[in-house]
């Protein structure tokens, strides 16, 4: 249950980074609250998570989902540059934190 919230978590983190982009500086209203919400669950979830998770795999989990959910929706939506090298990286972080995640916790 706790690698079920942390995964949440980081596609909450996806949510909020794309919605930090949309809210241009803060100055549009709804994705600033958009924002707002995707940062306070993502937290929360990862908050309630390291109760029973070693801190470490866990963190880098839900960076390298928020990383790499960012990455794949800025290449879908929002017109990011997609290149092979970034396709490959991309890979990369999606295997290490496939491996972090099969790594466990000892709790």
């Amino acid at each position: 249950m706790a690698w079920l919230l942390v995964v949440v978590a980081g596609c909450l983190e996806t949510g909020f980074a794309v919605c930090l982009k949309l809210s241009h500086g803060f100055t549009r209203l709804w994705p600033t609250i958009a924002f707002c919400v995707f940062a306070l669950g993502s937290f929360g979830l990862l908050t309630l998570s390291l109760k029973k998770l070693d801190v470490g795999p866990a963190y880098a989990v839900w960076t390298g989902i928020g990383a790499a959910g960012t990455a794949i929706y800025g290449m879908i939506f929002l017109d990011d540059l997609v290149s092979t090298l970034k396709i490959v990286s991309i890979s990369f972080v999606i295997i290490g934190v496939i491996g972090l995640q099969l790594s466990g916790s000892s709790h």
